[in-house]
């Protein structure tokens, strides 16, 4: 008899021992982030709301905003992993900047960030800060005489700090990319003639600013310019 309350006891003591554990709380868990973007080329394009363009479009611009249109894909980073950046594009350049970035991203070709300009103050801060862009109504970068390409949003930028601009000055843009000027297969991120991404432009019949008599290696558009 006194074994059989004995027992009795300890499994009173073992069931409020694992009843007090039950009720206490569990440890707070941490918030989850955003899930990283799927390891694959994705893409949506959209009209262009008007904080996406910013100081990017003003009145007398050569394209109204509802001929262009805002593209969001992934792409690869420096890191090795997958980012979602966004690009503003004149409507007809949709497919072929479409098929570029794809051919791109297989290629895992790293692109350092991809945001629309109007989350800069001007072109040479998008550059310092190696941004690739499209749509950027402004002058020329070193000749104000003339409306850059890039007004007509069929013009694309790349890898700026790794694909620097010599204009027609020799100024080199931007400053911080005169070690780039030595161009090698052996950089990530620079491009060159015959590589994934000029391969991808040449296919969709737009051209490479870094053959001009002043490179523009980070430069590419459907008519040249």
């Amino acid at each position: 008899m006194r074994h059989t309350t004995a027992a009795a006891a300890v499994t009173t003591a073992l069931c409020a021992a694992a009843l007090a554990c039950s009720t206490q709380a569990a440890p707070p868990r941490s918030p989850a982030g955003p899930p990283d973007p799927p390891a694959r080329f994705a893409a949506r394009v959209t009209t262009v709301p008007q904080e996406k363009l910013g100081a990017s479009y003003r009145v007398g611009c050569p394209v109204p905003p509802e001929r262009l249109r805002l593209i969001r894909m992934n792409h690869r980073g420096f890191d090795g992993r997958t980012h979602v950046g966004e690009m503003v594009v004149h409507e007809n350049a949709v497919r072929p900047v479409l098929r570029v970035f794809e051919r791109a991203f297989e290629a895992r070709f790293p692109i350092r960030r991809m945001r629309v300009m109007a989350e800069y103050r001007d072109d040479a801060e998008a550059m310092a800060d190696d941004n690739t862009s499209a749509f950027n109504c402004r002058p020329v970068t070193g000749d104000p005489r003339r409306l850059s390409q890039h007004a007509w949003g069929d013009a694309v930028d790349i890898n700026p700090a790794e694909n620097p601009y010599v204009d027609i000055h020799g100024v080199v843009h931007p400053p911080n990319a005169h070690a780039h000027l030595r161009r090698s297969v052996a950089r990530p991120g620079q491009i060159h003639r015959d590589d994934a991404v000029s391969a991808a432009f040449r296919e969709v019949g737009w051209q490479w600013g870094g053959r001009w008599a002043n490179p523009d290696y980070q430069h590419f558009s459907a008519n040249g310019e």
